[in-house]
């Protein structure tokens, strides 16, 4: 299921959607807010241009969107629902898991939207 190759290897490491050998990221990690979004260029490996055309990371948003709406209902049934709690303890619960989920939601939705565009070339990992 998470092994290399597969969409989902490439969503959740943020490699290379095309050859999954390195990270699309200058830095890895992405609790470093002031760099949460810088992007290498090309993959070293594959060639890949990750900007395919220009402001093409606009389209995350949408997906963006799609992971904080789901996000939200996630925290709201397991708040309510599962623990019984108020609706302001639900609410409160909503605001809080997308405040720490933020810098990830972001990097999430980047890693699928270019995976939505850019498929895995086994070729290029042949030995």
């Amino acid at each position: 299921m998470l092994k290399k190759g597969s969409k989902l290897y490439s969503i959740l490491t943020g490699t290379c959607p095309k050859c999954q050998n390195e990270s699309m990221y200058l830095d890895k990690n992405p609790l470093h807010l002031n760099k949460i979004l810088k992007m290498h260029e090309n993959c070293s490996h594959c060639g890949l241009r990750y900007q395919i055309e220009p402001s093409f990371f606009y389209g995350a948003m949408y997906v963006s969107y799609g992971l904080n709406v789901a996000i939200g209902i996630a925290a709201f049934v397991i708040s309510f629902v599962l623990f019984e709690s108020s609706l302001k303890v639900a609410f409160l619960a909503i605001i809080v898991s997308l405040v720490i989920l933020f810098p990830f939601v972001l990097r999430w939705a980047r890693n699928i939207y270019i995976n939505m565009f850019v498929s895995y070339d086994h070729k290029l990992n042949k030995k």
